[in-house]
């Protein structure tokens, strides 16, 4: 990872995240920047990078494959793609929690035959087509990761073998049901953008509704550099 840049895109958090992340300097080539919501903290990240590819995940994010980012960028390559994903596991969760993660491994993998679906839980981009594509749409308030990898052709779109971990909190805070009707709401509205410039309560649960200025995540963007050959390593 030393050899990968990485820009941590801080929505003003106040758990000491710019300082627990600035505290692995000796290991990490990290940098702090101002984000915002998802698109905005993205996009941020994405200006800064001067490496052919660009790499977005969520802070809570675990990448416990260490080759995971090496095959994905010697794939990009090998197959020219513009955009590549991968699975998505949640191994603390209830089988439902599972379940479900299995349900959206599925449909990336089947959006291939229509329009391709990567979340930005791990999303590999082509910086020259991210840039190309205009990057994150910076309004729209949720699903800015699936808006802007329909645009890809699908034969420049692969999910890669292997998986990053994340937990339940997702479901945790929304609910099972509601996520899952926000999922399928969120593919029947694609052709409608005025639909995601609303956040539908995705930010806070029906508890936060009433409270001002909901905590966003923080988000990670990963400048890779290509990859020399299988043995050496780019993240």
């Amino acid at each position: 990872m030393s050899s990968t840049k990485v820009y941590l895109c801080d929505a003003n958090s106040t758990d000491g995240t710019p300082e627990i992340a600035r505290s692995y300097a000796d290991r990490l080539d990290v940098t702090v920047i101002p984000g915002g919501i998802p698109s905005v903290g993205r996009n941020a990240g994405a200006c800064r990078a001067r490496t052919p590819f660009v790499l977005f995940i969520d802070a809570d994010m675990e990448l416990a494959d260490s080759t995971l980012v090496r095959r994905a960028v010697e794939l990009m390559k090998r197959k020219k793609l513009h955009c590549l994903t991968t699975n998505i596991s949640c191994p603390v969760g209830s089988i439902w929690d599972r379940a479900l993660y299995a349900g959206n491994n599925l449909m990336q993998r089947l959006s291939r035959l229509a329009k391709p679906f990567s979340t930005g839980m791990f999303m590999l981009f082509d910086k020259a087509c991210f840039d190309a594509l205009g990057g994150f749409n910076e309004r729209v308030l949720f699903a800015e990761d699936y808006l802007l990898s329909q645009k890809v052709a699908r034969n420049k779109f692969r999910v890669l073998r292997g998986r990053v971990l994340t937990t339940n909190r997702r479901f945790q805070k929304m609910g099972h049901l509601k996520l899952v009707r926000l999922f399928l709401n969120t593919a029947l509205h694609s052709l409608n953008e005025s639909y995601y410039l609303r956040d539908h309560g995705y930010w806070q649960s029906e508890a936060q509704r009433r409270r001002p200025a909901p905590h966003i995540p923080e988000q990670v963007t990963l400048s890779p550099a290509p990859a020399r050959s299988r043995q050496g390593s780019t993240g």
